[in-house]
């Protein structure tokens, strides 16, 4: 079997036991750290910020998120920065002023209307290392933010 495919089962499979961790844990221990998150973060224009998720949470929708979030999102996939847990902690080599959004902060995350948080997958934040996945269809970015909610709850 070539290297190439040992590398992407090894990586899947510390994606299935990071998860198979996440899930064993209280959530009011994954969002120790950075919460609450204190931003200067500009609010999204008015027609933005009114706008709530019209896709159901289904299983079908998280799924799609869940893919976008840890392997699909280009050029760089969320987890990298946002870590597994959502809590911010992502690749120990990526460094961003202000850190990276922790999503497992309920008080955070509560504050975060929906369309606040499309707004910024969409358009990317100034004066942050978040950039914008202006390529991610609406349904994907409704996507991603039902399955990036997940970990505040």
């Amino acid at each position: 079997m070539p290297l190439k495919n040992y590398s992407l089962i090894i990586n899947k499979a510390l994606i299935l036991v990071s998860w198979l961790l996440l899930l064993s844990y209280p959530s009011s221990l994954l969002a120790k750290g950075n919460c609450p998150q204190n931003r200067q973060t500009p609010t999204a224009p008015g027609n933005f910020l009114n706008m709530v998720n019209p896709l159901p949470f289904n299983e079908k929708s998280f799924k799609s998120g869940e893919k976008l979030y840890l392997e699909q999102a280009k050029p760089i996939a969320c987890i990298f920065c946002h870590g597994v847990k959502g809590n911010g902690e992502g690749d120990p080599d990526f460094e961003s002023t202000p850190p990276a959004r922790n999503f497992s902060c309920a008080q955070t995350m509560k504050q975060l209307p929906d369309g606040q948080l499309f707004w910024i997958i969409r358009n990317g934040s100034p004066n942050t290392s978040m950039f914008a996945f202006s390529n991610f269809s609406d349904d994907q970015i409704w996507q991603l933010i039902h399955y990036i909610r997940q970990f505040s709850k």
